[in-house]
């Protein structure tokens, strides 16, 4: 499961609006990354979250239509930033990034395969980012896939990268010692609790999980 690789844009020191330079969460989804998002929002950052659309424009090639997006904002996480650490370190040189992970790849997977019999049928990102829809029908090339991402990123990005567990203790000191930010006088916010899905979209999905396991789908 290769990434698309692409030649980066400008090397400019591009900020966010606000001064502060950028923050990109690269994990993958599922390893925590709303709560980082959450943990930005709190720090005051200008923030920009999960966007299927710059997902897709990044896959097609159109880096600059992401770019101009990213511009506009300070802090960042989940899809399309993940697949694209190598292009946002060269254009933005002040640019921080934290690679959350889980405490295993299979406990990633787990909640990866879960989300996706919860999520709306064919309305995710998945098969833009992983090359499949469902998990569960390639759990081997997806435990690759997190393993080659997270070693990959810490090696290019060297010490512009913080690894953060939040499954193992990891929290505000560690974050905002990282990113140069005071610890707030606030709870740390674990989000993004599953919660279950309509009993149609759950048959959907299964019928779905089926379809692309025979390769119809």
């Amino acid at each position: 499961m290769k990434q698309i690789r692409k030649k980066a844009g400008t090397g400019r020191s591009l900020v966010g609006s606000g001064g502060k330079p950028k923050i990109f969460g690269i994990g993958l989804n599922k390893t925590g990354t709303t709560t980082l998002g959450s943990c930005f929002q709190r720090l005051g950052y200008k923030h920009l979250g999960y966007r299927r659309d710059l997902l897709h424009a990044y896959r097609s090639r159109q880096v600059a239509r992401v770019f101009k997006e990213i511009d506009r904002f300070e802090s960042f996480e989940d899809w399309p930033y993940p697949l694209m650490y190598r292009e946002l370190a060269d254009r933005y040189p002040d640019a921080k990034f934290v690679l959350t992970v889980r405490k295993s790849a299979e406990t990633w997977l787990n909640s990866l395969s879960r989300h996706a019999r919860q999520s709306r049928p064919l309305r995710h990102a998945r098969k833009l980012a992983y090359g499949y829809h469902y998990p569960e029908n390639a759990p081997d090339e997806h435990i690759a896939f997190y393993h080659a991402h997270n070693q990959e990123a810490q090696a290019f990005l060297g010490d512009r990268v913080r690894v953060l567990c939040w499954e193992k203790g990891d929290q505000w000191e560690q974050l905002c010692d990282f990113i140069g930010a005071e610890v707030p006088d606030a709870p740390f916010p674990h989000v993004n609790a599953g919660k279950t899905p309509p009993l149609s979209r759950r048959l959907a999905n299964s019928a779905l999980r089926m379809a692309e396991r025979w390769r119809v789908l």
